[in-house]
């Protein structure tokens, strides 16, 4: 028989199966596959086409069952069409973003002036970034005996490809079984979900190898918090500080100044926000003295509040001031503040 060649049909019944056994874990048959809707197709049709696909090598057959399981090359396919699929959807928000990020970009800078200089106080608004991301897909492929290849996949079109080494060797069969063990117990999970409950049982399940789901995990968390690295923070009014005698004395000025600059203990203070935000109901957060989390900053206070994009972006607005600050005036303008990113932004989407 000649080079047989992917075709669309083929595609979408190999997709079907590995999804199919990502859900189940059991040898999938082709009476299971002609139920997909997508797929209106004869059960003898899609016999055929399982046929060719395991002469292809995408699938096989385990034992003398009559159903199939996707191969490492089945995998690796099916990996490669996700990354495919999440490029182009990544290059589509970015050319969608190109013609929003500089205005963006201007638009945050002048509410950070806005907000300094209607409050006579510090202003800082971080730019927007994927919250609550979920695992969609991890693979794991065995490149030596005690080498693993790690993609993770995740929402807000993020992947990372590691290699992990482990200490003892493991098999095909081994690799398989934590494909799915892993599949099945994390996708569509946030890096909040994956909690120690899910981990131990994990762990339990995934029995001598439990070290290799620790080391995974470390990847899917590097993965969804991958995103942070890049994240802007606009500031502005820093020097309003000076205006206030218990936050201008040399050091406490200077230790302050350089906060606004370095930038790193602002994004302490954001990562800080989000962890609390569900304790607050208006979604506004005010931080006093020694509540801060940050130690430059304990002389101060900092009234907060995350802005919603849609689509999970989000980002911070943040005042701070000397403890004494007008806190009903500082409420309003970031009350004031929200409703009109939220209009221009709804308005940018219609």
């Amino acid at each position: 028989m000649g080079e047989m060649e992917l075709d669309g049909r083929k595609i979408t019944i190999l997709k079907a199966i590995i999804k199919t056994y990502l859900e189940t874990g059991e040898p999938v048959g082709s009476r299971t596959i002609s139920k997909y809707s997508d797929l209106k197709l004869s059960s003898a049709t899609i016999r055929n086409e399982m046929s060719d696909l395991e002469e292809m090598g995408y699938i096989i057959q385990p034992h003398t069952s009559a159903g199939r399981i996707p191969s490492d090359k089945g995998y690796r396919f099916y990996v490669n069409q996700i990354m495919e699929e999440k490029e182009t959807e990544v290059t589509e928000v970015k050319e969608l973003m190109i013609q929003r990020v500089d205005r963006l970009e201007l638009v945050l800078k002048k509410m950070a002036q806005i907000l300094a200089s209607n409050t006579n106080y510090a202003a800082m608004i971080s730019g927007p970034r994927y919250h609550q991301n979920k695992l969609k897909f991890i693979q794991l492929s065995k490149v030596d005996e005690k080498k693993l290849l790690v993609v993770v996949v995740v929402e807000g079109n993020i992947i990372k490809n590691t290699m992990i080494s482990i200490q003892d060797p493991i098999g095909d069969e081994e690799v398989l079984n934590l494909n799915i063990l892993l599949n099945t117990s994390l996708n569509g999970l946030t890096i909040e979900e994956i909690n120690l409950g899910v981990i131990s049982k994990l762990k339990e399940e995934a029995g001598p190898h439990g070290r290799v789901v620790e080391l995974v995990l470390d990847q899917v968390a590097e993965a969804i918090r991958a995103e942070d690295e890049d994240l802007q923070i606009y500031t502005s009014g820093a020097t309003n500080i000076f205006k206030y005698p218990e936050l201008s004395d040399g050091e406490k000025a200077s230790r302050l100044l350089s906060t606004f600059e370095q930038k790193d203990a602002l994004q302490e203070l954001i990562d800080d926000v989000n962890s609390n935000e569900q304790n607050s109901e208006s979604g506004i957060q005010v931080y006093i003295g020694d509540e801060m989390p940050v130690q430059s900053m304990k002389d101060c206070s900092v009234v907060t509040a995350n802005y919603e994009l849609g689509e999970g972006l989000r980002g911070t607005i943040g005042i701070i001031g000397p403890k004494r600050m007008d806190y009903e005036k500082v409420l309003a303008t970031l009350k004031n503040l929200m409703t009109q990113l939220d209009e221009t932004f709804k308005k940018e989407e219609r």
